[in-house]
C-alpha cells in the first residue's frame, strides 16, 4: 500500500502544521511516511506544498501521481489537478474559511477522516501541538465534513519521524558538542535553530556571529581552547569561510562542517536541491591539507555520520565535513526506533590553561615557532599528509559505503547523499543494486571492486556535471558512461527514476 497526497497553500498558510499533524498520527499508528517540501524564497504567499507519502512498508521518497490533494487556496488545485490520479480525492478550503488561522487543522480533521482513522487520535494530537479551544473545534469540523475513503488500521510497527536537520542535530547532541556557530542560509537554518532549542538541556551555546567569516573564526578560537565545535552553512557562506579552512589546515585545530548544499552559482535557486558542492567540500581551502567528508542520505544516518565526523576532528585534529543538501536536511523520513550506537569523542591534545599551547597559520616547526626553512616546510608538510594515510586507514572500520537491492546482480548503481532514498524505492522490482557511498573522502576500496564485478554501472546524482563519478574516474580511473542527472533544483521521484533505470536494466 502506498498512498502520495499533496498539501499546498500560500507562504505564510500553515501547510507545514498539516503535514506535522498528520505525519505524527500516521507514524503513531504504524505508518512509514516520507514528507517532500517545495516552496519558492518568498515569506508570504506564491505557491507552496509538501508530499507526503504513506506506506506500511519502508519508503523515502515521493513520486509523480497522486492520491489526494489538500488544497489551502484555489491555485493549489488548478496547478496539481493534472497530477491528480483518476480516482483521487480533493479536499477544498471552501468549507473552512470560517476558520481562519486554523484552517489548517480542519484540512488536517479531513484528512485524517479520509484515511479512516478515528477522531480521538486525532483531537489528542492536535492538543499536544497546539492545545486551544479554536484548533480543537477546527480538527473536530474537518473530522465531521468527510467521509471515510480508506481503512487504514493501526500496525505494530514503532516508529518515529526526523528530519535530515534533525539528524545531523541528534548526531552532534551524540558527540558532547560544546558549541555551535552558525549565520542563518537556506538550508543549513533548521540545524541552528534545532541546536538553539536544545542548548539548556544538552549544556550547548548557539552563537550566531555577524557573518560567516566570524563564524569560521570564533569556531576555530573555541575550539583551540578546548570546546567541541561545529559550524554550519550553505553555499555561498561556505565559499566566504574557505580561509578559515585553510587556518585549520595548517593549525590543526579540530573542526566539524554542517555543509547544506543549494543549487548555485551565485544565490542560484536558493530553496531548492542540488548537489553541486561536493567538489569544493573535498578542495577548498588553498593549500594541501587532510579532511574527511561524509555524506549521509537518510535522516537516521545523519545522526550516525554526524557522531563520526567529530570522532574524526577530535581524534586527528583535522577537518571533517557532513556534506547535505536542502532535499535531506527538510524532508522528513519514518523510520525504525533504536538504541544507537554512540561513538565517545575523547579529546588528547593539549589544552591552554593546563600547558603552553601554540597554534599557528605560518608553517611552523615542531614547537609551534614560524618557519620558512625549507627543509622544516617538507617534514611538516609530509607529517601532515601522513596524517591523512592514518584517517584512511581509521575510516576502514566504519560503513563507508553500504549495499541495498539485489546484492547478487550484475546492475550497478552508484549514488549518495540525498538521491539515496529515490534509488532504494525505485530499484525495489528492479534486478539491480545500489551501492550508496558514504565517505566522499577518504573512498572505499569496495567502489572499484564492485564496479569490476559488474556488467553495466549506472552513477545517478543531483548535478549537472557528474561530481562523483569524476571522484570514482580519479581513485579507480574507471570511467562511468552511463549517467542519470538532474539539475533543476528538484529532487527525483521514485516512480520517474525507475521508468529511466527500466530502459538500461
Amino acid at each position: 500500500m502506498r498512498l502520495n497526497i499533496l498539501i499546498g497553500g500560500g507562504a505564510g498558510q500553515g501547510i507545514n502544521k498539516i503535514s506535522s499533524i498528520v505525519s505524527q498520527i500516521l507514524v503513531k499508528q504504524g505508518y512509514y511516511v516520507f514528507n517532500y517540501r517545495d516552496y519558492p524564497s518568498l515569506i508570504r504567499g506564491g505557491h507552496n506544498f509538501n508530499v507526503l507519502s504513506i506506506s506500511d512498508n519502508q519508503i523515502q521518497s515521493h513520486e509523480s501521481k497522486i492520491d489526494g490533494i489538500v488544497a489551502m487556496d484555489n491555485l493549489t488545485i488548478s496547478k496539481h489537478n493534472k497530477e491528480l490520479k483518476k480516482k483521487g480525492f480533493i479536499i477544498r478550503p471552501t468549507k473552512f474559511l470560517e476558520y481562519g488561522l486554523n484552517l489548517n487543522v480542519a484540512l488536517s480533521g479531513a484528512l485524517i477522516k479520509i484515511l479512516g482513522f478515528g477522531n480521538k487520535i486525532l483531537i489528542e494530537e492536535v492538543k499536544k501541538q497546539l492545545n486551544n479551544k479554536q484548533a480543537l473545534e477546527a480538527a473536530n469540523k474537518g473530522f465531521e465534513s468527510y467521509d471515510k475513503k480508506y481503512s487504514l488500521k493501526k500496525l505494530k510497527n514503532k516508529l518515529i519521524i526526523k528530519s535530515g536537520s534533525q539528524g545531523v542535530a541528534d548526531g552532534a547532541v551524540d558527540s558532547k558538542i560544546d558549541l555551535y556557530f552558525g549565520y542563518p542560509m537556506t538550508p543549513s537554518t533548521p540545524v541552528l535553530n534545532i541546536l538553539a532549542s536544545k542548548q539548556k538541556k544538552n549544556k550547548l551555546k548557539v552563537i550566531q556571529p555577524e557573518n560567516e567569516l566570524a563564524v569560521v573564526n570564533n569556531a576555530l578560537g573555541a575550539s583551540f581552547s578546548g570546546a567541541k565545535v561545529m559550524i554550519g552553512t550553505s553555499g555561498g557562506g561556505y565559499d566566504l569561510m574557505a580561509e578559515g579552512l585553510s587556518l585549520q589546515g595548517m593549525s590543526e585545530i579540530p573542526l566539524v562542517v554542517y555543509l547544506a548544499s543549494r543549487p548555485g552559482p551565485g544565490t542560484g535557486i536558493p530553496t531548492y536541491t542540488m548537489q553541486g558542492d561536493l567538489d569544493v567540500a573535498l578542495r577548498s581551502g588553498h593549500g594541501e591539507f587532510p579532511r574527511v567528508v561524509i555524506a549521509p542520505g537518510t535522516a537516521e544516518q545523519a545522526i550516525q555520520k554526524t557522531n563520526e565526523a567529530f570522532y574524526f576532528a577530535q581524534k586527528f585534529n583535522t577537518l571533517s565535513i557532513v556534506l547535505s543538501d536542502k532535499h535531506l536536511a527538510e524532508s522528513a523520513f519514518s523510520f525504525k526506533e533504536k538504541a544507537r550506537k554512540i561513538l565517545p569523542i575523547s579529546m588528547k591534545r593539549k589544552i591552554p590553561g593546563e600547558t603552553i599551547v601554540k597554534a599557528s597559520g605560518y608553517e611552523h616547526d615542531f614547537h609551534g615557532n614560524t618557519t620558512e626553512n625549507g627543509e622544516m616546510a617538507i617534514k611538516k608538510t609530509q607529517l601532515r599528509l601522513k596524517k591523512y594515510s592514518e584517517i584512511k586507514k581509521e575510516a576502514s572500520k566504519f560503513e563507508m559505503v553500504q549495499m541495498h537491492g539485489k546484492k547478487a546482480s550484475k546492475n550497478l548503481i552508484i549514488g549518495w547523499g540525498s538521491t539515496t532514498g529515490a534509488i532504494i524505492d525505485s530499484i525495489k522490482d528492479l534486478d539491480a543494486k545500489f551501492l550508496q557511498v558514504l565517505y566522499l573522502k577518504p573512498v572505499s576500496k569496495e567502489i572499484k571492486k564492485e564496479m569490476e564485478k559488474a556488467k553495466k554501472v549506472i552513477l545517478i546524482e543531483n548535478n549537472v556535471t557528474g561530481q562523483l563519478g569524476r571522484l570514482i574516474r580519479e581513485k579507480t580511473g574507471i570511467k562511468i558512461e552511463k549517467r542519470i542527472l538532474r539539475y533543476d533544483g528538484r529532487p527525483f521521484k521514485s516512480d520517474e527514476l525507475k521508468k529511466e533505470l527500466s530502459k538500461w536494466i
